[in-house]
């Protein structure tokens, strides 16, 4: 049966909620193996919260590629794909491939998840870090980049070198191994794998127009505007991050992506928004709050900030920055941060129900005017 809009919008916010605010719930039990019968409970993991559950499940399915039946690895080579996956993949802080959780958990109305629908929900989280990794690996790469998550590039790793595309290339086929061990029997696995490859295409289109508008040498800033930074920001990262988590459990609970459009459009400005939220923070943030030092300006990124911007001397930045308070860029913000905030309570405050204004209502207040 198709959701009401009022659920849509519920779902879509509750799914964003935990991009930004990561909601633990309570102790679930987790389906470590597939061959999981009724009456070996032996085999359940018992988890304090839905990370940990998730991350057991993890450890399964890491176990289950090493051991795939299509490749005859060598000990050297089986090695090498584990420590390449456990320096990359489940390090981050998994928000988009737990909110998969949380989503069919939302869909599923409070009805408790089988032991089943725990392993599946949590092997598509984990298809999305699969995704995200293979991106940052090959990212990592063309931008030259020196660490991520506290740690050196894994192309910088000793002895990975150039092996690393090979390596996300090799991240990119595990998402499909997984889909097709767990899920090939289901009546949306052609939905499923459909919806891997048109995010992972729109999200490589992002990357391309990011890069070509910043070739090395060439800081040309009459191609940065507004709308192509929302393009960059819509296909680069608002669908992978925002809309692919919600889909999966769309498909999980049966439903047609079709019907559900304004899902869709609810988590890609989300997820717009949000990155607006970043650009601003990268400048305007105390590092001590953000927990980094932002680095838009020297990069030359196409951020909501961009005016004149591209070297990487302090004093070149202290003057961008000196700029763009005497353009106000932070009341700019401001205005743009209350509009959308406006436009937010309207949508809100147009449903019947009392009861989900509030709970609307919750959410928007942690995401506005956050500090991190």
């Amino acid at each position: 049966m198709r959701l009401s809009c009022c659920r849509n919008m519920r779902i879509a916010i509750k799914a964003v909620n935990l991009h930004l605010h990561l909601i633990r719930v309570g102790s679930d039990s987790l389906y470590q193996s597939r061959q999981l019968s009724s009456s070996s409970h032996h085999h359940l993991l018992m988890a304090k919260d839905l990370k940990s559950t998730f991350l057991n499940v993890y450890s399964t399915l890491k176990s289950e590629l090493l051991h795939d039946p299509s490749f005859e690895f060598t000990d050297e080579s089986r090695l090498w794909v584990e420590r390449m996956l456990d320096y990359n993949v489940p390090g981050g802080k998994l928000n988009r491939g737990l909110s998969v959780v949380d989503s069919f958990k939302l869909l599923k109305e409070g009805k408790d998840l089988s032991e089943e629908e725990i392993f599946l929900s949590c092997a598509l989280g984990w298809c999305i870090e699969w995704l995200q990794t293979y991106f940052l690996v090959l990212d990592d790469i063309m931008d030259n980049s020196v660490t991520r998550r506290g740690q050196p590039c894994w192309f910088r790793v000793p002895q990975v070198g150039m092996v690393a595309i090979n390596d996300g290339i090799l991240l990119r086929n595990h998402i499909h191994r997984i889909l097709k061990k767990h899920f090939r029997g289901k009546p949306f696995y052609v939905d499923l794998v459909d919806l891997f490859n048109e995010v992972e295409f729109q999200t490589a289109c992002g990357q391309m127009i990011d890069l070509i508008t910043t070739f090395e040498g060439e800081k040309d800033l009459a191609k940065y505007s507004l709308p192509i930074h929302r393009r960059i920001v819509q296909y680069k990262t608002a669908y992978y991050s925002f809309y692919l988590p919600v889909a999966c459990a769309l498909l999980m609970a049966g439903e047609n992506l079709e019907n559900h459009v304004d899902v869709k459009n609810v988590l890609v400005d989300m997820g717009i928004y949000f990155q607006v939220q970043d650009d601003y923070l990268d400048c305007f943030a105390d590092p001590e709050t953000l927990g980094k030092i932002g680095t838009d300006i020297e990069d030359f990124k196409c951020s909501w900030l961009v005016e004149n911007y591209g070297k990487p001397d302090p004093s070149n930045v202290a003057k961008v920055k000196e700029l763009y308070k005497e353009l106000d860029l932070e009341g700019v913000f401001k205005e743009y941060e209350s509009k959308s905030y406006e436009k937010l309570i309207g949508v809100i405050e147009a449903h019947q129900s009392k009861a989900i204004q509030a709970v609307l209502k919750s959410f928007l207040a942690k995401i506005y005017k956050r500090q991190k």
